[in-house]
C-alpha cells in the first residue's frame, strides 16, 4: 500500500491541531495522542485487523467522506482565527459561519450513523467490545462529563451489549450537544453580539478538539461494527449508510468448454 503523506499540524500559538489526521487507515493519530481505545486487547484487536475487501470499501468510503468534511471545517476554523489575528474581523465572521455550517452537516451524519448502528444492532446476534470515553481526550465540560459518565456506567452495566448501546447514545448526545454550543458561539461571532469574543473563540477551539475526539471514537465503532457483520447483510448497511457496494458472486468457476473455438 502507497504512504500517504499528511500535512504536519499548525500551531496557532501553544495549540496544536491536526486539520487532516495522520492516518485513518490503521492508526488513529490525530490531534497528537493515541486514544485508550487500545487499552483493551479485543478493542486494539478489532481497529489493527484488516477488514475484507467488501467490508474495507464501505468503511472506507464513509471514513473519507466524515473526514473531508471535517477537514474543510477544520480549514475555514482556521482562517477565521489567522483572520482575526490579523483584525480582519468581516472577514473573520465570515469563515467562522463557514466552518459551523461544515461541523452541522458532520454532526447529523454522524448521529445518523449512530442511529443507524443502534437500530441494526438490536437485531445483531454478535456486537463489538468497546471502551468508555476518556475523559482526558476532552477539553470542555460537556465531552468531560460524558465521558465520566460513560466510563462509570461502563464498569457497572454487564455483557458487551448494554455497554455497546450505552456508548452509541452518549456519543450520540455528546454530539448533539457539541454542535449545539458551536454553533451558539459561531453564531454570536458571526452576529457580533459577544461581550466578551475572546472567550467564544476560545470555546470554538475547545469544541473543535472535542469534537475530533468523537469523530475518532465514531470511525473506531464503524470498523469495529463492520467487522462482526455477516456478509450477506453488507449490503443492507451499505445501503444505510448510503454506499455503493457491488459484492462478488459465490459459486464454482465456470469449466472450460472442449469445444474449439
Amino acid at each position: 500500500m502507497t504512504q500517504t503523506t499528511y500535512p504536519k499540524p499548525k500551531t496557532l500559538g501553544a495549540c496544536k491541531r491536526w486539520y487532516t489526521p495522520a492516518s485513518f487507515l490503521g492508526a488513529v493519530l490525530s490531534l497528537g495522542w493515541r486514544p485508550r481505545l487500545f487499552a483493551h486487547g479485543s478493542v486494539s484487536d478489532d481497529w489493527m485487523m484488516a477488514l475484507p475487501r467488501e467490508k474495507n470499501l464501505v468503511f472506507q468510503t464513509v471514513v473519507q467522506r466524515w473526514e473531508c468534511t471535517y477537514a474543510m471545517m477544520s480549514v475555514a476554523l482556521d482562517d477565521a482565527l489567522s483572520l482575526r489575528a490579523r483584525a480582519e474581523l468581516v472577514c473573520a465572521r465570515q469563515q467562522v459561519s463557514v466552518a459551523a455550517y461544515l461541523l452541522d452537516r458532520l454532526a447529523q451524519s454522524l448521529i445518523s450513523f449512530c442511529e443507524t448502528l443502534s437500530t441494526r444492532g438490536r437485531v445483531a446476534r454478535r456486537l463489538p467490545a468497546v471502551a468508555p470515553l476518556n475523559a482526558k481526550f476532552f477539553r470542555g465540560n460537556t465531552g468531560q462529563s460524558a465521558a465520566s459518565w460513560n466510563g462509570i456506567l461502563h464498569h457497572v452495566l454487564f455483557g458487551s451489549r448494554p455497554r455497546f448501546f450505552h456508548k452509541l447514545r452518549i456519543l450520540s448526545e455528546t454530539i448533539q450537544h457539541l454542535e449545539r454550543e458551536f454553533q451558539d458561539a459561531a453564531g454570536d461571532i458571526s452576529m457580533g453580539l459577544s461581550v466578551q469574543p475572546g472567550d467564544c473563540w476560545k470555546t470554538l477551539d475547545g469544541l473543535h478538539y472535542d469534537f475530533s475526539t468523537c469523530l475518532r471514537e465514531t470511525e473506531v465503532l464503524l470498523k469495529s461494527f463492520l467487522k462482526t457483520v455477516p456478509l450477506d447483510q453488507l449490503p443492507g448497511i451499505s445501503a444505510d449508510l448510503d454506499v455503493p457496494l457491488e459484492l462478488q458472486p459465490f459459486g464454482m468457476k465456470p469449466r472450460l468448454s472442449s469445444a474449439q473455438a
